[in-house]
C-alpha cells in the first residue's frame, strides 16, 4: 500500500525518486491527447448498457438522468481541473487523485479512501472490459459455430492473454494512439448499433414495445436507483488527475479543451445509443444491446455481418478502456518495485513490470470468468466509486480551496450536487448490491452466460 504524504512532500524535488511519477505519469501530452485518454475512459461499449438503464426508469426520468448527470460530471471535472491548476500555480503540482484528496482535504485518511476508491473502479472496470470482450468474442462465435464447445471463460482466457501482452505498454502517454483509435472505435459501433436498431424497429421481426415499470412499488425504486448507478458508472471517470499528469506543464486551459472534445463524443453517442435502443427493445432491452439484437433464439435482427463489426468494434476498444483504467494500478506497483535512477526499460525494473501487471491482469480475467455480472457490476462500481469521485469529491474540494461565500450560486449548486449525489450513491450501492445478490442465485460459478 502506498505511503500516505506528507503536506510538504508533493513538489517535484519529491517525483525525482518516484518511478510512479516518471514513469507511468510522464507529463508530455497536450490537450487533444487528454481528450484522446478522457473518450475512451468515459465513452465506452458501457453506453451498450443505456437501454438497459432505462428500462428501470422509463422515458422521462431516463432522459433526465442522462443529461442531468451528464451536466453535474462535465461541471464536476471542470472544478476539479480548476482546483489541479490552482495547486499548480501555488507549487504543488498534483499528478495523482489521492494525494489532491490529501492535501486539500489535509486529511490522511482521505490518501487511503482515494486509494480504495480508485482501486474499486480500476479493478471493476479491468474486470468488467475482459467480461465484456469475452462476451464479444462469443457472440461471433456462437454465429459462426452455433455448435461449437467453447464456452464464455475460454473466450475470456483469450482475451486476458491479449491484455498481458498490451499491459507491458510501460506509461500513460504511450496510450494516446490507441486512445485515439478507440475515441473512432466509439462512433463507429455507435453508428452501427443505432442503425440496427431502426432495421429492427422497422422490420417484420420487430420486438414488441413494452415501456412498463416494474409492478410493485418497492422494485421500482430499487430499479431506478439501480439505473442511476448505471448511467453513473458510464459517465464516470475517476482518473481525471492521473489524465491531467500527463499533459505537458503548464497545464492552464489544456484539460477543459479535452472536455469540450469528450463530451461532444458523449452527446452523440448516449443519446442516439440510449433512445435507440430503449425505443426499440422497451423493458426487454439486455445489458448488452448487440444481445438483443442478436437473439439466442430467432434471426439477427439486423444484418448479421453489420452486427458482427459492431462486435469487432467494441472488442477493439475494450482493450484500450481496460488499458486506461490499469493505469493507477500500474503506478502504485511501479511506485514500489521499480528504481527511478535506472532506465524504464531496465532488466531491473523491466521484471517486476511484467510480473506485477501480469498477475494483476490475470486476477481480474479470473473474476471475470467467474463472476459473469456484467450489468450488475457496472451499478455496484457506479455506487461505492464513480459517484463519490466524480459527483461529491470534486465539489468538496472546490469549495476547500476556493472557499466560496455560503450565500454564492456556486457554493449553492456544489452542496446540492453533494447532498443529492450522496444520498443517490447510498441507494443505489445498496439496490446494486441486492441485484448483485438476487442475480447470483442464477447461475453457477464459470457459467457460460452472462446474467442480464
Amino acid at each position: 500500500m502506498a505511503s500516505p504524504p506528507k503536506q510538504d512532500s508533493f513538489p517535484e524535488l519529491r517525483r525525482e525518486t518516484d518511478a510512479g511519477a516518471t514513469f507511468v505519469l510522464e507529463s508530455k501530452g497536450e490537450w487533444w491527447h487528454a481528450g484522446f485518454h478522457l473518450t475512451t475512459a468515459i465513452v465506452g461499449p458501457t453506453i451498450l448498457t443505456l437501454p438497459y438503464a432505462f428500462r428501470g426508469l422509463g422515458w422521462g426520468l431516463g432522459m433526465l438522468c442522462l443529461t442531468a448527470m451528464g451536466i453535474v460530471t462535465f461541471y464536476s471535472y471542470f472544478l476539479m481541473s480548476k482546483v489541479l491548476e490552482h495547486c499548480e500555480k501555488e507549487g504543488r503540482r498534483h499528478i495523482r487523485f489521492r494525494e489532491l484528496a490529501a492535501d486539500v482535504l489535509g486529511s490522511g485518511w482521505m490518501f487511503y479512501f482515494v486509494i480504495f476508491i480508485q482501486t474499486a473502479i480500476n479493478t471493476g472496470i479491468g474486470i468488467g472490459a475482459i467480461l465484456l470482450a469475452g462476451e464479444c468474442l462469443q457472440i461471433v462465435y456462437s454465429n459462426l459455430s452455433p455448435n461449437g464447445s467453447l464456452k464464455l471463460y475460454d473466450f475470456i482466457a483469450m482475451v486476458t492473454v491479449v491484455m498481458i501482452v498490451l499491459s507491458q505498454l510501460p506509461t500513460f502517454h504511450s496510450l494516446r494512439h490507441l486512445n485515439l483509435g478507440s475515441l473512432l472505435l466509439s462512433l463507429g459501433y455507435t453508428f452501427i448499433v443505432v442503425g440496427a436498431c431502426v432495421h429492427a424497429g422497422l422490420s417484420k421481426n420487430a420486438p414488441p414495445r413494452d415501456y412498463s415499470l416494474e409492478s410493485s412499488e418497492s422494485a421500482r425504486i430499487f430499479s431506478a436507483f439501480t439505473s442511476i448507478s448505471i448511467i453513473a458508472a458510464i459517465y464516470g471517470n475517476g482518473i481525471l488527475p492521473e489524465i491531467q499528469a500527463t499533459l505537458a506543464p503548464p497545464v492552464t486551459g489544456k484539460m477543459v479543451k479535452g472536455l469540450l472534445m469528450c463530451y461532444a463524443v458523449i452527446f452523440v453517442t448516449f443519446y442516439s445509443a440510449a433512445v435507440s435502443g430503449y425505443l426499440v427493445f422497451g423493458n426487454k432491452s439486455n445489458s448488452n444491446i448487440l444481445k438483443s439484437l442478436l437473439p439466442d433464439n430467432g434471426p439477427a435482427l439486423a444484418p448479421t455481418w453489420v452486427l458482427g463489426l459492431g462486435v469487432v468494434f467494441v472488442l477493439l476498444q475494450l482493450f484500450a478502456i481496460g488499458l486506461v483504467y490499469s493505469q493507477v494500478a500500474y503506478e502504485i506497483m511501479e511506485s514500489k518495485s521499480a528504481d527511478v535512477k535506472q532506465g524504464i526499460f531496465a532488466w531491473r525494473n523491466l521484471i517486476p513490470r511484467i510480473i506485477l501487471r501480469t498477475l494483476y491482469v490475470v486476477f481480474c480475467g479470473f473474476m471475470a470468468a467467474m463472476l459473469p455480472f456484467f450489468g450488475d457490476i457496472n451499478g455496484v462500481v457506479g455506487a461505492i466509486g464513480f459517484i463519490p469521485l466524480d459527483f461529491v469529491l470534486p465539489m468538496v474540494l472546490y469549495n476547500m480551496t476556493f472557499k466560496p461565500t455560503k450565500s454564492s450560486l456556486t457554493y449553492l449548486i456544489n452542496m446540492s450536487i453533494i447532498i443529492v449525489f450522496t444520498g443517490a450513491g447510498l441507494m443505489g450501492a445498496f439496490s446494486s448490491i441486492r441485484k448483485l445478490i438476487l442475480d447470483a442465485n442464477q447461475f453457477k460459478l464459470f457459467s457460460s452466460d452472462v446474467v442480464d
